[in-house]
């Protein structure tokens, strides 16, 4: 990969050097926003930030008039510098420019500015006083303010459940283009992050945690762009290939996270998520008992009356035993305290199931109208298949959230 940086004016070398804060604006084709976010951005730090601050834009090989833009703000504005990389991708241009730079606090946000810029002291502050490691802005805080469609929300806060279920993570919100880490700190930690699109933050906050590190959280106003680029499905796809393989790298010890902690003076623990192995161990005992429960309750029920009656009735029946079971081996969970409310939580799961096996039935129904039994069942394990998995991880961050005791 070939880059190539362009500095600020030298009359501005001082300025640059000296900078307490170096914010991050990773662009592709962006010649229409540009000049109006660098320019507002210039503004809020020079009118409300008290220390020596830089700009950086990095162009990620844009084919448009971006680049050229850069390089005239850069000549007008003394604190504004420009790397430019002949090859895409956000976590790439990241990476590069928080590697090179010099200033104590490095941060980063989206050229659309779509985070209120009023958020920015309080995320960069803690950092700067040594209080917190990494700061991160999040729109899933009560107190933050949020415009944006139904479908990003749910697309949201499905991502953050699924991190939550598979990684335990404990930030609330890995995907909003406004974060900042200590320059000490990321050093360290981004020769460790492999991806470089749009998982390049999960991956970091994910080593940040696993490495101890304080993780502060901002609640921050937040707009969405409607002129938005991101490709939803393939970064979807990107990330979900992300959390498999981190997860992967954590459950078998690849990442070397006793020397993280050593070297950021942290105590060593273990590199794999609290009780993850044993209880997907038992989960998936029970589970595989549980589904030929199931199938066996289906085939006998299907004999006596319809297809989506045996289908509501066997999964019912499994759910709640289900729950009984995993709450006592898998989670630890002892005593009739919370017992109920466990039950009505893993009811609500099981009706979550019931809409994935009865829409899969009515599919086939759709599709095939004389579908045989045989086709039916084959049908019911796929989609038990997707369940069992969805429920996993729901029992592990919402319903049996607290510290897996041994069985």
């Amino acid at each position: 990969m070939s880059t190539t940086t362009l500095s600020a004016p030298s009359s501005a070398a001082a300025a640059t050097t000296a900078a307490v804060l170096d914010v991050v604006i990773p662009v592709y084709n962006e010649e229409n926003d540009l000049a109006p976010c660098v320019r507002r951005l210039h503004a809020h730090l020079t009118e409300s930030f008290p220390y020596p601050f830089r700009i950086t834009v990095a162009d990620n090989a844009s084919v448009d008039g971006t680049l050229a833009i850069a390089q005239d703000l850069a000549a007008e504005l003394s604190e504004v510098t420009v790397l430019h990389l002949a090859e895409k991708g956000r976590g790439r241009a990241l990476r590069t420019a928080w590697t090179a730079s010099t200033a104590q606090v490095l941060a980063y946000m989206d050229v659309d500015l779509s985070t209120d810029l009023a958020a920015l002291l309080p995320l960069v502050a803690p950092l700067i006083s040594g209080h917190s490691d990494v700061s991160i802005g999040t729109r899933l805080a009560r107190a933050s303010r949020v415009v944006r469609g139904p479908k990003r929300e749910f697309i949201s806060r499905s991502y953050n459940l699924l991190l939550r279920g598979t990684l335990s993570v404990r930030f609330s919100d890995a995907q909003c283009g406004f974060k900042a880490i200590r320059r000490d700190v990321a050093l360290v930690l981004l020769p460790l992050v492999e991806d470089t699109g749009w998982f390049f933050d999960t991956e970091l906050l994910v080593l940040a945690q696993r490495a101890g590190l304080r993780i502060h959280e901002v609640p921050v106003d937040w707009v969405d762009d409607p002129d938005s680029r991101v490709d939803i499905v393939a970064t979807a796809l990107a990330d979900l290939r992300g959390i498999a393989r981190l997860f992967r790298a954590l459950v078998t010890g690849a990442l070397p996270l006793r020397d993280l902690r050593a070297q950021l003076g942290r105590t060593p623990v273990e590199g794999v998520p609290a009780g993850m192995p044993r209880q997907l161990f038992s989960f998936a005992v029970i589970g595989v008992l549980s589904t030929v429960a199931y199938l066996v309750l289906f085939a006998l029920l299907r004999s006596l009356t319809g297809a989506q009656v045996a289908n509501f009735l066997a999964l019912l029946i499994t759910a709640v035993a289900n729950t009984a079971v995993n709450r006592r081996l898998t989670f630890g969970v002892r005593g009739a305290s919370h017992a109920a409310r466990h039950q009505v939580q893993g009811l609500l799961i099981f009706a979550l199931g019931l809409g994935l096996t009865s829409g899969s039935l009515a599919l086939l129904g759709w599709a095939e109208p004389h579908a045989s039994k045989l086709v039916e069942v084959v049908v019911l394990v796929v989609a038990n298949l997707a369940s069992t998995l969805i429920r996993f991880l729901l029992l592990r961050s919402w319903v049996f959230r607290g510290p897996a005791q041994p069985a």
